[in-house]
């Protein structure tokens, strides 16, 4: 059984921890993705924002998600410790104390979500603090170590960005963003569960309740299938609602297209030889290329052909 989230796992760090031990705390690639979709949020909501609470704005959703990360780090170091992709992260590997992380992640979370009610207003910071909570409490302590579906109910924390984005700028909530959520929440169970075919060893080692470690390979290509087809009728709603035009729905629908085949190459392969994972590899890869071509045609479709 693997071990509380909570505890450490790690070596006491003999030198005080640099600045780049903190950057990686942010997980920065994981933000990249988060701060485009929280732009594009913004970009496209009706009415205008000053520039620079725009750019507040952003900064401060990119400030939650690498709060967000952070304590997800200081949760789980005794786990990170035990795989391979992850060993490295700096409180595993002894770079870092766990209450300096601890101090960090609550420090810059707390401080992103009172800067983004005091910039713009507090419907969109009462939503970051619900983004981040969820990741910590209902994902990482509660979900992760329990069940198999963590990631199919956990993946809503990270489809938050886009309503935050529209939330500051219009003060409200309306059919676009809620609908860019659910494309958002239904992409990520194809998207994760790709990358955990292909580093599931290490999910066993750490204990992890992962699908292809629970339920085998055969269920979670499946899954993987069915997750497609449900993102499929998700992506495809702005345009069918006529909350975007024919530039979203042909992008969406050639993207979509592209990525259910990846995703039946997937689906129909049996070989459980973790060296041959090409197309595991290739459809993680083109879903994130996925959704930046999705929410960037997104903007472009409201402000040029609009």
């Amino acid at each position: 059984m693997a071990s509380s989230p909570i505890m450490a796992g790690s070596a006491a760090p003999s030198l005080p921890a640099h600045w780049r031990d903190f950057v990686a705390l942010t997980k920065p690639r994981v933000m990249t993705l988060v701060v485009y979709t929280g732009l594009a949020g913004l970009l496209a909501a009706p009415g205008s924002i000053h520039p620079v609470l725009a750019f507040t704005a952003i900064l401060c959703i990119a400030l939650g998600a690498g709060g967000a990360a952070a304590l997800n780090q200081w949760c789980e170091a005794d786990l990170d410790a035990k795989m391979k992709r992850t060993a490295n992260r700096p409180l595993p590997a002894g770079r870092m104390d766990r209450q300096s992380a601890l101090h960090f992640g609550v420090g810059i979370s707390v401080f992103s979500v009172i800067l983004l009610g005091t910039a713009t207003n507090w419907l969109a910071a009462a939503i970051l603090a619900v983004s981040i909570l969820f990741y910590i409490l209902i994902y990482t302590i509660w979900l992760k170590p329990r069940t198999a579906q963590n990631i199919v109910i956990g993946g809503a924390a990270g489809a938050f960005p886009p309503v935050i984005g529209w939330a500051a700028v219009t003060g409200d909530v309306s059919a676009l963003p809620v609908a860019l959520f659910m494309l958002t929440f239904f992409w990520t169970p194809p998207h994760f569960w790709a990358l955990a075919l292909f580093v599931k060893t290490d999910y066993a080692a750490a204990g992890i309740p992962m699908l292809p470690v629970v339920s085998g390979e055969v269920v979670t290509r499946r899954q993987i299938w069915f997750y497609t087809a449900v993102m499929a009728v998700a992506a495809m709603a702005p345009v069918l609602l006529r909350l975007t035009g024919v530039f979203y729905g042909t992008v969406a629908l050639i993207g979509t297209a592209i990525f259910a085949l990846f995703a039946f190459q997937v689906y129909r392969r049996r070989e459980n030889d973790p060296a041959r994972m090409a197309p595991e590899r290739r459809l993680f890869k083109y879903s994130i290329l996925y959704l930046f071509l999705l929410f960037g045609a997104v903007v472009v479709d409201r402000w040029i052909f609009a």
